[in-house]
């Protein structure tokens, strides 16, 4: 699949992966429209890369897509990648009752319902193109009980099911249908944390945005850059290990720090 030439539109392209992938992607020659909740950092990433377009919008909100599918529609019909970046994780106690039930599943409303209600508006349009493809960007979380983020890995986990499934079913179309696996990378997503992770086992950004560019040139389905690729793997042969002895520990650190 090629970017350069391609009109790419990136959710959540205001900060961290989806940000890189804006400043990457226009340097190898594609048109960027960028969307994001936040107007004040809208307009900080138009200064950063003048040449992008700008449109704010929530994918948590079924009506801003049906208001971003118009707007986009009637000033780049040439739209041919739509790249499903925008994301939320937080860290969450499931015995803590403070948290209201609105509130508990935002993670599944933007990183799992947008992902699938964007896909859905957009399908009809990228389907008539010669040369079409949609990125979902889910985490090697979705292959483990992450336990410090359990509605994350649990909205991951089901961005990774429903792009296979997405995949099957547009096998006999154009449009070909990417998943983005990241690991741990350093970006923002981490920043509001009680318990911030190991740097050292989180990869630069710049790296892995590289690597999906390259991903997506070569028609890779699977992009598993950095140590996400062999999370999958260890998560297949010994899940035990990985989810007690890994992911369960920091959940314990995290209890720690809430007692104090």
């Amino acid at each position: 699949m090629e970017i350069r030439n391609s009109t790419i539109l990136i959710t959540g392209g205001t900060s961290g992966i989806g940000l890189e992938m804006v400043k990457q992607f226009t340097e190898l020659g594609a048109k960027i429209i960028v969307t994001g909740r936040n107007l004040e950092m809208l307009y900080e990433t138009q200064k950063k890369c003048p040449m992008v377009h700008v449109l704010q919008s929530d994918v948590s909100n079924p009506s801003d897509i049906e208001q971003l599918y118009t707007d986009v529609i009637q000033q780049f019909p040439e739209l041919n990648i739509i790249v499903n970046n925008a994301g939320v994780m937080r860290l969450i106690d499931l015995e803590d009752t403070s948290v209201d039930l609105q509130n508990l599943v935002r993670e599944i409303d933007i990183n799992l319902s947008g992902t699938i209600q964007m896909v859905h508006r957009f399908l009809p349009h990228l389907i008539k193109k010669d040369s079409a493809a949609i990125v979902n960007v889910s985490s090697a979380i979705a292959f483990m009980a992450y336990s410090s983020a359990p509605i994350y890995s649990a909205s991951k986990a089901g961005v990774h099911a429903y792009t296979k499934a997405l995949r099957l079913q547009l096998q006999k179309t154009n449009v070909k249908v990417f998943e983005v696996i990241p690991p741990g990378v350093n970006t923002n997503l981490q920043q509001d944390w009680v318990l911030q992770p190991n740097p050292g086992q989180m990869m630069d950004v710049k790296k892995m945005v590289h690597a999906i560019a390259r991903g997506i040139s070569k028609n890779r389905t699977e992009i598993t850059p950095g140590l996400s690729g062999v999370v999958k793997y260890m998560c297949r042969i010994a899940p035990d290990l990985i989810e007690k002895n890994l992911g369960h520990r920091e959940f314990e650190k995290f209890k720690q720090i809430k007692r104090q």
